[in-house]
């Protein structure tokens, strides 16, 4: 029987609309446990986060300084100003130069001291992207068959592109602007004191005006956020799905339909977007609003308090910036906040698929029963191709089985065609002979030696495969064919091509073997690309071959010219075939006959069609519908 399909996992959509992992309002599972994890994962950059953090410090250090300096020169002009009306000497310019001049030097200062901290957060933020990167793709190649069919290629793609590009952008942000928000505040409050303790005061009552405000914006915002997220996706997912299967709207004459829920679901995105923008676009007027209250307040206390010869009117000056720095980091705390929530929704993605479990790492296994002197005498490359199925029993899920008791002998060089109706077992036998899944009893052996003493890696490289849907990629055609044995020469490749029946039509194309093929390789025929395919595995030159069907989606003419590569593919080769066209393997040396995941017949064509049995009729069945 074959694999039973899995449910389908959550349409992840990416692109510049997709959203992606990066939706408004995703929160992790584990916002604690995913924490420790980034910081133990970020440990290994522990020196250059340091740094960010000092020249971070320093920057805001002597940004915050620079008001109260610029106080200084606006005291001595009014103190002038007011001496020249007394009569006096006027205002002292030169004093003043010097105090602009040191407010220059600390803003040129703050800013190299934020060019470095930017410089080398972004260092650390790519090579930290490109290392997950790097680490997921590895992981990729390690995760069982099993781990991939139960999900969409989506999902697995959304983890190296979107989590990982949300993950790097937003901790690039987030971390600066917490440091320069806390240290601002730090800061400005130390200053305002310097100043003013009652003005401080006075400013301070912003404080819990604004974070009420602020929370009552972000309450009402997050849930339009998410629903406008979540509804972009399934615009995105209708556009794609509509434009992939448009010959098929057509032809059944859906368009009202399709309109009618595209408009459906367009009308929800609409609302919630409005909305979501809307209460986003209320905290700029508001929070101005409240620290122009501020201001008032700070003017009137000022004035009054300069009156009274407390404080001089520079000061009031530079207290009137510090009340408009100070309300700008806590509005950046509560937008680093929620940034921090998608971070962290990345990242515990990302984490997840790093952790998830492996197929079984066998290589220190084996290499302990060799020096037992008890492992197999071959490589995978040595191997000649005589394999045997004993009693192989299996099912995806261990209390559903679905093959009972499969048994079969096959020699050097054979081909074996493996037919049955649809979900017989045909592919699960390909699939267990290559140990994407390991049988639950029974055994699998390849010249007598057990597929289980082979390190999976290994074993697969024994095998060569032609399937039904070609693979080939963005590149010239003597690379697509090369990449079956990369050292391969060019003479090699050619002769490949020969025998695969290819070389013709190549050199007819413009560019010869040089001709680039685009990324699904949709500037050639279908038969073209199967011929490709063969020619890279006769390349390959492994002694075990599967063919699935390779010759399905083609015309009669190119199936024929496709046999003839594959019978050249096949020669001295072990080869198991699986079949749906039962006239393509007449000549196979043993035929299987699966139905319910159990042999129920096997021998020669002439052999079962004498029996007139399951075979016959399945075989008599495919000419009565073709007559």
């Amino acid at each position: 029987m074959e694999q039973p399909k899995q449910p389908k996992a959550p349409r992840r959509m990416g692109g510049p609309m997709g959203g992606g992992s990066m939706v408004g309002g995703e929160k992790p599972k584990n916002f604690k446990g995913t924490l420790k994890k980034l910081i133990n994962y970020l440990s290994q950059y522990h020196a250059a986060i340091i740094i960010v953090m000092i020249f971070t410090v320093g920057s805001t250090v002597f940004n915050v300084i620079g008001p109260k300096v610029l106080g200084k020169a606006t005291t001595e002009i009014f103190n002038g100003l007011l001496n020249k009306i007394n009569g006096g000497t006027g205002i002292d310019f030169e004093k003043v130069a010097r105090i602009l001049l040191i407010l220059l030097s600390l803003y040129v200062v703050s800013t190299l001291f934020g060019y470095v901290q930017g410089f080398v957060m972004s260092g650390i933020s790519q090579k930290m992207a490109y290392k997950l990167r790097k680490e997921l793709s590895q992981k990729m190649n390690r995760l069982p068959m099993s781990y991939y069919d139960k999900r969409t290629y989506g999902e697995v793609l959304s983890r190296i592109t979107n989590d990982v590009d949300t993950l790097g952008m937003s901790l690039n942000q987030s971390i600066t602007q917490l440091i320069t928000s806390v240290a601002t505040i730090i800061g400005v409050l130390v200053m305002m004191l310097s100043i003013s303790p009652l003005m401080t005061l006075i400013a301070l009552l912003i404080l819990p005006i604004s974070i009420l405000l602020i929370s009552f914006i972000v309450k009402h915002s997050q849930k339009y956020f998410k629903q406008q997220q979540e509804y972009l996706g399934h615009v995105n997912g209708q556009i794609e799905e509509t434009f992939g299967g448009h010959n098929v709207i057509k032809l059944f004459n859906k368009e009202e339909d399709v309109i009618a829920e595209f408009k459906k679901t367009n009308e929800v995105l609409y609302h919630s977007a409005w909305k979501s923008q809307f209460f986003s676009g209320m905290t700029q007027p508001i929070m101005s609003f409240v620290g122009n209250m501020g201001y008032v307040a700070v003017a009137v206390v000022g004035g009054y308090l300069n009156i009274k010869k407390v404080i001089e009117v520079g000061d009031i000056q530079s207290f009137i910036q510090y009340v408009r720095q100070f309300t700008q980091p806590i509005t950046q705390i509560a937008q680093v906040s929620n940034m921090l929530q998608s971070t962290m929704a990345a990242a515990e993605r990302v984490f997840e698929f790093l952790e998830e479990e492996e197929e079984e790492l066998e290589a220190e296994h084996h290499a302990m029963k060799k020096e037992n002197n008890t492992q197999r005498k071959v490589t995978a490359a040595e191997l000649e191709g005589n394999v045997t199925f004993e009693h192989v029993k299996f099912g995806y899920v261990p209390e559903k089985i679905i093959i009972q008791d499969f048994s079969a002998k096959v020699r050097q060089g054979q081909k074996i065609a493996i037919v049955g109706p649809t979900g017989a077992g045909k592919t699960t036998i390909v699939k267990l002979l290559m140990r994407f899944y390991d049988i639950n009893s029974g055994s699998i052996k390849i010249d007598g030696y057990d597929i289980k003493d082979f390190d999976r890696s290994e074993l697969r490289e024994a095998f060569g495969m032609v399937l039904q849907e070609t693979w080939l990629f963005k590149g010239t055609i003597m690379e697509n064919i090369r990449y079956g044995r990369l050292d391969a020469t060019d003479e090699e490749v050619i002769a490949a091509a020969k025998a695969a029946h290819a070389h013709h039509f190549i050199q007819a194309l413009p560019g010869g073997y040089q001709m680039e093929l685009n990324e699904d390789a949709t500037n050639i025929s279908q038969g073209q690309k199967q011929l490709l395919t063969i020619a890279r595995a006769i390349l390959a030159d492994n002694r075990l071959l599967i063919l699935d069907e390779a010759t399905s989606s083609v015309d009669t003419r190119t199936e024929e010219r496709i046999q003839k590569a594959m019978d050249n593919l096949m020669k001295g080769r072990t080869s198991f075939v699986i079949a749906h066209r039962l006239s393509t393997i007449r000549d196979a040396d043993l035929i299987l006959v699966l139905k319910d995941g159990d042999v129920i017949e096997q021998g020669n064509h002439q052999e079962l069609m004498k029996k007139n049995g399951f075979y016959a009729n399945l075989y008599n069945s495919q000419f009565e519908q073709t007559a």
